[in-house]
């Protein structure tokens, strides 16, 4: 039986983005699919069209969210999530979910400090206004050339925000903020769980919404496992590493990764 492959997007992208590397996957070997979060609509116009469904949505209501479709699954997967559903994975993987998990460019979870310039303003969209946190938010052609295709070309940026871009939800982006102010927070991950599957972080080292310093904090909060926590980076790749024109050699390093894992 083909081993499940989940992947999970983040805020601004929809699910089909994920076809390619479901294509690459499948002719791997593995079960691949990637399924939307909770409100999103089945195409990138549809969600468009149609965001309301989206608003209020937090981390915790997208992590219950992926484990109900976990649960259905025939075994545990491997799970490969971008930005916040990079969080999500781990989230997940903690919770002993998952065989492994693969964050890329991942949103800061609770203990991570460093707050770059470059991430305030790429989400500044979403803070100039505290009543966005029940709201969607969109980005402008101009916004996602900053937070997500910054070391690709005008035109390739362009040609992304209009085949991937959708509304997101605030709330997440609140509560990874206000994540090292609560006690609870749903940015919590359980890094210190010693029975977890492998980890890889990934960074991109021109990410301007989640700069490498970033990754590299998040890498030091599991340093009280001993589970398998790798991490690697694309030095010369933003945020939207996922979907632009270098994602197969994203995707092959995931690929390569898995198979040092024996998965």
């Amino acid at each position: 039986m083909a081993t499940p492959v989940l992947f999970i997007h983040g805020l601004w992208l929809h699910a089909s983005s994920w076809e390619p590397w479901l294509h690459l996957f499948r002719d791997a070997g593995y079960d691949p699919q990637a399924p939307g979060w909770p409100g999103d609509g089945e195409t990138v116009e549809a969600t468009r069209a149609d965001p309301e469904p989206i608003a209020g949505h937090g981390i915790d209501d997208v992590t219950e969210h992926f484990a109900a479709i976990i649960d259905k699954l025939p075994s545990p997967p491997i799970l490969i999530g971008h930005s916040f559903g990079g969080m999500i994975a781990q989230k997940l993987l903690g919770q002993d979910r998952a065989l492994a998990a693969i964050a890329i460019d991942a949103a800061q979870i609770k203990g991570v400090l460093p707050v770059p310039l470059s991430s305030l303003k790429a989400t500044l969209p979403v803070f100039k206004n505290p009543a966005n946190r029940n709201r969607t938010v969109s980005l402008t052609a101009e916004q996602f050339r900053f937070a997500f295709a910054s070391a690709v070309s005008a035109e390739e940026s362009e040609d992304l925000f209009e085949h991937w871009a959708i509304p997101a939800p605030g709330r997440p982006l609140f509560e990874a903020a206000a994540a090292n102010f609560s006690p609870h927070s749903p940015a919590q991950v359980a890094t210190g769980n010693e029975n977890r599957g492998p980890l890889l972080l990934i960074a991109g080292g021109k990410d301007n919404t989640v700069p490498e310093t970033v990754t590299r904090a998040t890498l030091k909060q599991y340093r009280h496992s001993s589970a398998v926590t790798d991490i690697l980076e694309f030095a010369d790749r933003s945020h939207s590493l996922t979907i632009d024109s270098g994602w197969r050699e994203v995707a092959e390093a995931c690929l390569a990764w898995l198979r040092r894992q024996s998965l």
